[in-house]
């Protein structure tokens, strides 16, 4: 029989952590030849200003409570069309997400999405047909 402590710690190891998703465009890079420092800063724009908009959700609430815990995985799309399409792709599944365009350039450069837990495997198949790990 197990303990309470046990029992606990099998329930955390269940429970996915909040983690915040951010998809940035490889072409910024490869294609367009920005430097790494302005690509890192289209993530950067994104998850903060994701953040800021959902700062009154359950999630957002309780992912700000540990800094020193938060989970982030960052992704590369491969243009704009691509990061569109996983946008679209990700409408019906209700994920709260934020559009980065970068001005004055008006160039849709990255997305985030608020903190979210436990993707469906219909949601990883959409980020696994879109992106990889941002490399």
């Amino acid at each position: 029989m197990e303990s309470t402590s046990e029992m606990a710690s099998s329930l955390t190891a269940i429970v996915e952590p909040l983690t915040m998703f951010i998809v940035v465009r490889k072409d910024l890079s490869k294609t367009l030849k920005w430097p790494t420092g302005s690509v890192i800063a289209q993530a950067c724009h994104a998850s903060t200003a994701v953040l800021h908009t959902t700062r009154d959700e359950p999630n957002t609430k309780e992912y700000l409570k540990d800094l020193h815990s938060m989970h982030k995985v960052v992704l590369e799309t491969k243009n704009l069309d691509s990061l569109e399409k996983l946008v679209t792709a990700l409408e019906p599944h209700q994920i709260p997400l934020l559009k980065w365009t970068e001005q004055p350039e008006n160039i849709v450069t990255a997305f985030a999405t608020s903190p979210i837990r436990g993707r469906s495997p219909e949601v990883k198949d959409i980020f696994k047909k879109y992106c990889s790990l941002y490399r």
